[in-house]
């Protein structure tokens, strides 16, 4: 059987190659995120990339503890990350840097950032409370986007000026930015405009079902952060 060529950095991770074990697919997802080819990570991390190749792709995989440090190392992250040890901890309780710098990002860097993410909050008012919850979202032509269900709380939005935020927080080096973005939410009702975003935006809801409500919040004001060490 003909070896599969090594993958480029742009499709670092793709189906063909998806990892299919949790410590696989955060290998992958995180030297994909710093722009790693298998080759490089395995060269860096010294070991063959036949045996990287054999951590990602298959669940049963059981690396020592040097292997995985060393791993941390290069993917500058830490075992506990990439073991999913951190999965149900939220972000942020790492030890604070000794000297944060905090930079306020112009708007074009947020209009970016925003455009490469894939999941936000939203805060919206509800009859009992203000509430906050997550939402798989896009950005279309300037807009933030988000396909839902009629009833469900992210369709309260529909009608009320809303905040939005998305943000990227690093545990392992206490870095990360956020972007707030603030302005009015409406249904969109119009079936070309459905269509277009149907075509378009390239997420859907992780919770699944029925759901075919989009809603569209035209941001007025957009302003952001990000902590470096």
């Amino acid at each position: 059987m003909t070896a599969m060529p090594e993958r480029t950095r742009t499709d670092a991770a793709t189906t063909a190659e998806r990892p299919l074990g949790d410590l696989g697919r955060r290998l992958a997802d995180r030297r994909a995120h710093l722009g790693l080819t298998r080759q490089e990570t395995a060269a860096r991390a010294g070991m063959a990339p036949s045996y990287l190749k054999h951590l990602e792709e298959h669940p049963g995989a059981a690396p020592n503890r040097g292997t995985l440090l060393s791993l941390a190392s290069v993917l500058e992250t830490t075992v506990s990350e990439l073991t999913g040890g951190a999965a149900d901890r939220p972000p942020g309780l790492e030890q604070a840097a000794r000297t944060p710098e905090f930079t306020e990002l112009g708007t074009d860097e947020c209009r970016a950032l925003l455009g490469t993410h894939g999941v936000g909050r939203i805060a919206v008012s509800t009859p009992s409370a203000p509430a906050v919850v997550p939402v798989n979202y896009s950005v279309v032509d300037g807009a933030i986007v988000f396909r839902t269900a009629s009833g469900t709380t992210p369709s309260l939005a529909s009608g009320h000026q809303v905040a939005f935020e998305a943000d990227r927080i690093d545990d392992a080096f206490s870095s990360g930015w956020s972007v707030l973005a603030c302005g009015p939410a409406h249904t969109v009702t119009d079936p070309d405009e459905t269509r277009r975003l149907d075509e378009r935006a390239y997420t859907a809801p992780w919770a699944g079902g029925h759901r075919d409500l989009w809603v569209r919040i035209e941001p007025h004001t957009i302003t952001g952060r990000r902590i470096t060490v």
